[in-house]
């Protein structure tokens, strides 16, 4: 027999009754019923019960040792008596009746529980992460990560899709977040960068005349944590591909995400692969306040401005003076009560706005109750009801000011009245793209032109009249599109994307309308750009991150759930203690000096 096992503990089944078998693991719990004593076993595959009676040579040892010691059971099969079956247990027909017992592993008190799981400090779970990483949600969070991964890899291959590894030492560059820097021994004063994404790389790999690439890629950005973004470090679907248009793109990934969702998504419904709604930006931000909208949620946002310019209701009137000034309704369907409405009210100020302008309909008050109601009066509330199309029994709320400023609290005010009332349909993964985001906004604090989202992406304006484009036009280049999108689902942002801008002089040209001359362009993205004048293809590309999909699947909050060792919000590794300093003579090979921070 094996010295250490004849079978994982996940594997026996009735028809094994008589066998006799070794089994290791880890103690997961042990329970003394009256004399018999019972250790349920455990190791990645699963659990099987352990029976010891007083009679066994092993009892006195498994008396003795405690949760979470690693040991070797030896033992016979037994099938388990009607009552006594778990049918929760894929090995609930059956125990086994120890007669050998080996501590191979003798484990000290524990700092944080295994069995059982419950809530414990977080800087306590990273700091025994190892531990942590035993108990069962987390285990099988990791094991879908690492499931989703090869799934990911084998659907892009299948595509015609060729995998390659980019550098991880390569020079800084302005990509929106802070770099990690790696200082060079052999070259002092001079620094490598880890890569934020491999980006200008794959580009490469296309002027090189590689079609199709792709990579599971680890990107590191020094950036604040979120729940949704993990400092430091991070994975995603990196991938490029030549001679495509925008839709080309979509129809390559949205079969790789569905496919993943609908294997690992257990039994939700998924957007089908070909239907991913495509929303223009300016679209998403005026229906959902987002441009990483939540399509679960049915709600969406009106602009009732009409019927409040020139009302009683003079706190908008004179909103509405001002050019480009609006108001915008969320509608709630079922929350016709003041009581909600107060408790809306009530919300509202605690994300600190002065309150949510409200206006509701129940028996007997058809015309609207609340005070905008009666100071615009029953036929203009009576005709915001009927463009909402809501009813008696419903409210609605209000927000108003300049769009540009108030947007995102609308968002936010969109998705709780849907969490309140219950109305998303939760059982689904609903997948979007958003299209056409502005290529340029404007800087009020620098009062200039700047890139609104990714400065490598094609402007979807005609070529040869960008290129004669005034800098100083404000109006028309404020207007200009870009071939650029980002994947959503459930109001995650999985991905940002972009058909890029491959020709020389047109990202000159975009750079100089940002205020960058030729000189900057050169200095930051030779490269890259000097490779475009030997002849680029068109192409394009996206890469979704592999934590945020696999967060979705596992339905965790916290993508510190599915990352194997994460870095706590303070961008620390407790458990190795990193970032930790080094020796002197380590700074001196490196041409280093620390200089401590000033108080």
């Amino acid at each position: 027999m094996h010295p250490y096992r004849s079978h994982t503990c996940g594997a026996l089944r009735p028809a094994d009754a008589g066998k006799t078998v070794r089994l290791a693991g880890w103690v997961h719990r042990k329970r003394d019923h009256g004399g018999l004593l019972f250790v349920d076993l455990r190791d990645n595959e699963g659990l099987t019960q352990i029976v010891i009676a007083p009679s066994s040579k092993a009892f006195a040892a498994a008396e003795r040792v405690r949760a979470e010691s690693v040991i070797s059971v030896d033992g016979k099969v037994v099938e388990r008596a009607g009552d006594t079956v778990n049918p929760n247990l894929p090995t609930g027909g059956v125990e086994v009746q120890a007669s050998g017992f080996e501590v191979l592993g003798a484990a000290e008190e524990l700092p944080l529980p295994v069995f059982g799981e419950p809530d414990y400090p977080e800087d306590i779970r990273l700091k025994y992460r190892f531990l942590d990483l035993r108990r069962e949600t987390l285990h099988k969070s990791i094991l879908l990560r690492s499931q989703v991964i090869a799934s990911l890899r084998r659907r892009m291959i299948d595509q015609g899709f060729v995998e390659f590894q980019t550098p991880i030492l390569t020079a800084s560059s302005p990509e929106g977040a802070r770099d990690f820097l790696v200082p060079s021994r052999l070259h002092p004063g001079k620094f490598y960068a880890l890569p934020q994404a491999p980006q200008q790389f794959k580009q490469l790999l296309m002027v090189a005349g590689f079609d199709k690439y792709f990579q599971i890629a680890p990107c590191f950005r020094d950036e604040d944590a979120r729940a949704d973004r993990s400092p430091g470090e991070f994975y995603q679907l990196d991938f490029e591909m030549s001679f495509v248009t925008q839709e080309d793109v979509f129809n390559a990934i949205e079969p790789v995400l569905a496919g993943v969702f609908e294997e690992f998504g257990q039994g939700k419904r998924v957007t089908k692969a070909g239907k991913f709604p495509r929303i223009p930006y300016a679209e998403a931000i005026a229906k959902y306040g987002s441009d990483k909208p939540d399509l679960r949620n049915p709600l969406v946002l009106r602009d009732v401005s009409a019927h409040f310019k020139g009302s009683g209701f003079k706190v908008f009137a004179t909103m509405l003076e001002k050019a480009g000034n609006a108001v915008w309704a969320i509608p709630a369907p079922g929350g016709g009560s003041r009581a909600f409405c107060d408790k809306m009210n009530s919300w509202a100020q605690s994300e600190g706005q002065p309150g949510l302008g409200y206006i509701f309909w129940r028996d007997g008050e058809e015309g609207g109750a609340g005070p905008i109601a009666k100071n615009i009066g029953a036929e203009r509330t009576s005709a915001i009801r009927d463009q909402l199309g809501l009813k008696v029994g419903d409210a609605a709320f209000f927000v108003a000011g300049d769009p540009s400023v108030f947007y995102r609290f609308a968002g936010l005010a969109r998705n709780k009245v849907a969490d309140e009332l219950s109305l998303s349909d939760k059982d689904q993964f609903a997948f979007c793209w958003i299209v056409d985001f502005p290529m340029y906004e404007w800087s009020e604090e620098e009062k200039r032109i700047d890139f609104s989202h990714n400065p490598f992406s094609m402007p979807n304006f005609d070529h040869a009249k960008f290129l004669t484009l005034d800098p100083k036009d404000k109006e028309t280049i404020l207007a200009i599109t870009a071939f650029q999108y980002d994947i959503v689902c459930n109001g995650v942002e999985l991905s940002s994307g972009a058909i890029r801008n491959h020709k020389p002089e047109i990202m000159i040209k975009a750079f100089e309308i940002a205020g960058y001359g030729q000189e900057v362009v050169e200095g930051k993205f030779g490269g890259m750009l000097n490779a475009f004048r030997y002849g680029a293809p068109p192409h394009g590309g996206s890469a979704p991150g592999v934590d945020r999909i696999v967060m979705l699947l596992a339905g965790v909050e916290n993508i510190r759930e599915v990352i194997v060792f994460p870095f706590n919000q303070q961008a620390q590794d407790l458990m190795m203690n990193a970032p930790g300093e080094v020796t002197p003579k380590q700074l001196r090979e490196l041409h280093i000096r620390v200089l401590e921070p000033k108080t």
